[in-house]
């Protein structure tokens, strides 16, 4: 039901677990296992994964602290997209890798739940997509000493404030990874 008739097919977005990203968020090492579980049927399924990698001043590109977590390994055949913005569509060649995968759904998992993932959640629906955000395999920092609620509660918000999301034309939904229905590009899913 996306905005894109010619575009049925399904990825994985894997944004941002690097490791100064995730380092000391909770349920660190449950969420990065939920999305190398996904991952893993993802290519057993030959649904697209694709990653997504910022980089800043704070966060260098080629340091340790801007790497992958290791338990997450990109097979050389899957797109990694390179991003300086919270949105993984905002000047990034992110749409482009998309729309030659024929994909007009996109699976977000993820980090960090109220910065990248929320800002590309947004950017996808905005931009004609149908999206799903996966509940238990996104999370955040500690951003309490800021004024921010505590981390599992901004998950669980986030959470909440996607499934009420609407567009016209466009589903969003917010599935646990082990409703996630995934399928070879070419079968629609």
């Amino acid at each position: 039901m996306s905005a894109f008739a010619d575009r049925p097919e399904t990825a994985l977005l894997v944004i941002d677990v690097q490791n100064d990203v995730v380092a000391g968020a909770p349920r660190r090492d449950e969420v990065v296992a939920a999305i190398g579980r996904l991952v893993d049927r993802a290519r057993d399924a030959g649904t697209p994964v694709v990653w997504v990698q910022h980089s800043s001043d704070h966060l260098v590109a080629g340091t340790d602290g801007w790497a992958y977590v290791p338990e997450l390994v990109r097979a050389a055949t899957e797109p990694i997209v390179h991003k300086r913005y919270g949105d993984s569509f905002e000047d990034t060649g992110l749409e482009d890798v998309l729309a030659g995968l024929g994909v007009g759904h996109v699976l977000v998992t993820g980090a960090q739940s109220d910065f990248c993932v929320r800002s590309t959640l947004h950017g996808a629906l905005v931009r004609g997509y149908d999206v799903t955000l996966v509940a238990d395999a996104h999370t955040t920092e500690d951003l309490r000493e800021y004024g921010a609620p505590a981390p599992e509660e901004v998950v669980a918000h986030t959470n909440m404030y996607w499934s009420q999301q609407k567009a016209p034309g466009r589903v969003a939904t917010v599935v646990p990874a082990s409703e996630v229905v995934l399928a070879p590009v070419g079968a629609g899913a």
